[in-house]
């Protein structure tokens, strides 16, 4: 642990020095102790520029597992414009799992700011009140944890259908092997029939761990059921439901199978989970399509680094 502490905070040290070379006077440290920081963003227009100022804080497990902590501050930012740019740089991290975003996140703000501008630029619209009304609804969906072992979604006579189940690719890592399993579910119940379906596996059944994670909307609730199974894997049940919930994908279940291999990965084995649950969703068609937004900062990171 004391290796994997030490590799973070000189990935750190060396991003934050990186990006004081890059942005100058724009990027400001906050509190350096507390690993506080923030950079005024803009749009690069010298009359009337839209502006943005973004704080972030470095946790100690950052980049190998936990990502940035990030503050959005802006006077005119709310509604349908704060959440789609929040998913937008919780897409880019997810992307880019174990490796530094700060950067990316920086650039992808200056995208957001330069698209808004150009919008504005078109003609005057109701986005405003617009954005406040669907703050509302976004702000009134309800979050409900329930067990998969909790049947009370469903009357004892009904019986329910056994789902199509979708097996993700293998991922072999020094001999540890990761699987994904994905099937739709309306049910607490259909995941406890997915569930024992795959247990009825040999092989499955006897993995080192079968990391679980599912949400569930109720329309007529406006809420999701939600919840997720470590099965031994601390933290990692977690981990897979909030890619989920960041995703925001809706009547799926996910199944990590890890096959041990006797040789230890360390957070290497979060990532493998994190992306084998976010590639199955998106092989199983449960991911909106993507501009190429995420790819361009990423092309722009690895010129930076040059």
């Amino acid at each position: 642990m004391e290796e994997e502490s030490d590799d973070n905070l000189a990935a750190q040290v060396e991003e934050i020095e990186a990006l004081s070379a890059i942005y100058g006077e724009e990027w400001c440290v906050v509190d350096e102790v507390s690993c506080v920081y923030c950079i005024q963003v803009t749009d690069g227009k010298e009359k009337q520029p839209w502006a943005l100022c973004l704080q972030v804080i470095l946790p100690s497990d950052y980049p190998s597992l936990a990502p940035p902590v990030y503050e959005l501050n802006a006077p005119w930012l709310k509604g349908q414009e704060r959440i789609e740019l929040s998913r937008s740089l919780d897409e880019v991290y997810l992307q880019n799992i174990g490796e530094p975003v700060l950067f990316l996140w920086v650039e992808r703000v200056r995208e957001f700011l330069m698209e808004k501008g150009e919008r504005e630029v078109s003609g005057p619209s109701s986005s405003a009140k617009t954005s406040c009304e669907e703050e509302d609804i976004e702000e009134a969906v309800t979050v409900v944890i329930s067990p998969a072992s909790s049947d009370s979604d469903l009357s004892p006579t009904q019986e329910e259908e056994l789902p199509p189940i979708h097996y993700g690719e293998p991922v072999t890592d020094k001999r540890s092997t990761f699987q994904a399993h994905l099937a739709p579910v309306v049910s607490t119940r259909q995941v406890k029939l997915v569930k024992g379906k795959l247990m009825e596996n040999k092989k499955i059944a006897n993995a080192t761990h079968n990391i679980l994670a599912y949400r569930i909307f109720c329309e007529d609730k406006n809420s999701f059921i939600q919840d997720c199974d470590d099965d031994g894997e601390t933290a990692a049940g977690g981990r897979m439901l909030h890619i989920m919930e960041i995703l925001d994908v809706r009547n799926v279940m996910v199944i990590v199978s890890r096959w041990y291999g006797g040789i230890h990965l360390g957070p290497d084995r979060f990532k493998h989970i994190n992306n084998c649950t976010r590639n199955i969703l998106d092989t199983c068609g449960y991911l909106e399509p993507k501009d190429n937004s995420a790819s361009k900062g990423k092309k722009t990171k690895s010129k930076k680094s040059k």
